[in-house]
């Protein structure tokens, strides 16, 4: 097994990510997003990139970061209302934005990791989702064709890993996480903490080093909060 620990993120993409790559990105809000991995790609200055995200991060953080720099020049997502440079740019036709029911999105990515090449869905049945697109009854229910996806590269984060990539993500950050790992030809890991192989229980491994190429620690990412609500005092 060749060695999948890099000594920073900036070294695990330096030879892999290009200008038109299509980039699949874990996180939902900010909630397990891979900080450092993101902010290495900002440095790397590749241009042109379709990200695949549920959403886009916020202004100054996350995928937010990218769209300052003007790398990304389309997002695959299901929620973009929290980046206002999102909001300009893609009003002002500077960024082509491909809108997926939540669901459907996930489905696409588990779908292009396995191998499949399209499903049928009732998600998005009589909207624009289903403009152009295939649609096929199914005792007696409309369902339309979705094409599954796949990406050059896969950024993810988890909670831990040993060293051949087996992975554990912590609570709901792992939410888009494993799907995108899944779905990349090449997948980097960003992980707060790396143990020896054989450490891990087998049965508390959410995602197997087989999907992993690369792994990198952040030991201390700042998990910034997307929205902080307090109660009012009385």
């Amino acid at each position: 097994m060749s060695n999948k620990v890099y000594d920073s993120a900036q070294s695990a993409l330096k030879d892999v990510v290009q200008d038109g790559h299509t980039l699949a990105v874990g996180g939902f809000g900010l909630c397990g997003i891979p900080e450092a991995l993101i902010t290495a790609l900002k440095e790397t200055g590749a241009k042109q990139l379709t990200c695949i995200s549920n959403n886009a991060g916020v202004d100054g953080f996350g995928l937010g970061l990218l769209l300052e720099t003007k790398q990304i020049k389309k997002m695959i997502s299901s929620y973009v209302g929290e980046n206002k440079e999102f909001e300009r740019q893609y009003l002002n036709g500077e960024l082509e934005v491909e809108l997926t029911p939540q669901g459907t999105l996930a489905e696409k990515l588990r779908a292009g990791g396995a191998g499949i090449p399209a499903f049928y869905t009732a998600t998005g049945v009589g909207t624009v989702i289903a403009e152009g697109k295939d649609v096929r009854e199914f005792n007696g229910k409309s369902y339309i064709l979705e094409e599954s996806l796949t990406a050059d590269v896969a950024l993810v984060k988890a909670y831990k890993a040993d060293k051949a990539g087996n992975l554990i993500f912590r609570k709901t950050a792992q939410n888009f996480n494993p799907v995108c790992a899944m779905a990349g030809k090449i997948t980097i890991a960003e992980v707060e903490e790396i143990v020896e192989i054989g450490v891990l229980d087998p049965d508390e491994i959410h995602l197997p080093g087989i999907y992993v190429n690369r792994i990198v620690v952040n030991a201390q990412p700042e998990k910034r909060i997307e929205q902080m609500t307090l109660k009012a005092e009385a």
